[in-house]
């Protein structure tokens, strides 16, 4: 896992230059360079790599898809937002290059991701690339991150329209797991995968990124900013809705584990120590396993 990081690192510092204006290249490259887990383009490239494609044909995806990561990383962090100070323990990019540069370096992260799966992706069909940036638009607009984002904030504070179980689900099922899900189906559509395929994988993507969700409201209760680098704590302070909030610490707990297990028994069939792994460091974390 550490290569695949370290490769994508490569990668995305290869495929942002900094040239003029260079304020809002800057700002682009400060978030997406920060050191993080990559587990997004990572997801993407084992899932290739498992279905025996070629990892190399699969970077300009995974790379685009953590520029589109990024972007939810930077306008969420955003004072119309939830205003949080820090990211991956370096100040947040507007509290660097100021709001308007921020706002501005999301877009155009937004729009560079699947500018970079055109261009570079010199090794995939038409009918592929047209799949993918049909995928991207889907999933990063009012049908899927944008939609999470926007009742994450109508939330706050009680106000909800469906139940409070509907709404949290809704929110971490287009906010969070989204990607996961993007990043599988990125790695299927290049490996060219089946039906039956493609929907085993956007299955276990879905449970994982509600499991992921889960884990990191649990980490916000239990952990440190050291541990996470970022604010702790925040989604109590503003009345968030969190699984936490809702169910409890332990019944949060016991949520988890269910869909670990759910994604190891999907997974289970398609021998990968990479996502057996990442499922192992979350599981330890919380339950201590």
């Amino acid at each position: 896992m550490k290569d695949l990081i370290n490769l994508i690192d490569k990668k995305l510092d290869e495929y942002l230059q900094i040239v003029y204006p260079e304020d809002i290249f800057k700002a682009m490259k400060y978030t997406l360079m920060l050191p993080g887990k990559r587990l997004r383009p990572v997801m993407c490239l084992e899932t290739a790599r498992i279905l025996g494609c070629d990892i190399n044909k699969v970077l300009p995806c995974a790379c685009a898809l953590e520029m589109l990561h990024v972007q939810s990383l930077i306008h969420d962090d955003l004072p119309c937002m939830d205003n949080d100070d820090f990211r991956r323990g370096k100040p947040s990019n507007h509290k660097v290059f100021g709001e308007a540069n921020a706002v501005l370096a999301g877009d155009a992260l937004l729009t560079f991701a699947p500018q970079l799966i055109i261009e570079k992706s010199t090794e995939l069909s038409a009918e592929q690339i047209i799949r993918l940036i049909h995928e991207y638009t889907k999933f990063a607009g009012a049908y899927g991150l944008i939609a999470g984002q926007v009742v994450d904030i109508e939330s706050e504070g009680g106000k909800l329209v469906k139940s409070p179980e509907e709404t949290l689900d809704f929110i971490h099922l287009n906010k969070t797991a989204v990607l996961f899900r993007l990043a599988v189906r990125f790695g299927v559509i290049c490996a060219n995968g089946d039906t039956k395929t493609f929907n085993e994988f956007d299955e276990f993507a879905t449970k994982f990124g509600l499991a992921f969700q889960i884990y990191d409201d649990i980490m916000d209760e239990i952990s440190s900013f050291e541990e996470l680098g970022k604010s702790i704590g925040k989604d109590e302070a503003s009345d968030k809705l969190t699984y936490v909030s809702l169910y409890g610490l332990e019944e949060a707990k016991n949520k988890f584990k269910t869909l670990i297990e759910e994604c190891y028994s999907i997974i289970e069939k398609y021998p990968s120590e990479i996502f057996k792994n990442i499922l192992d460091k979350l599981r330890n974390r919380i339950l201590g396993e």
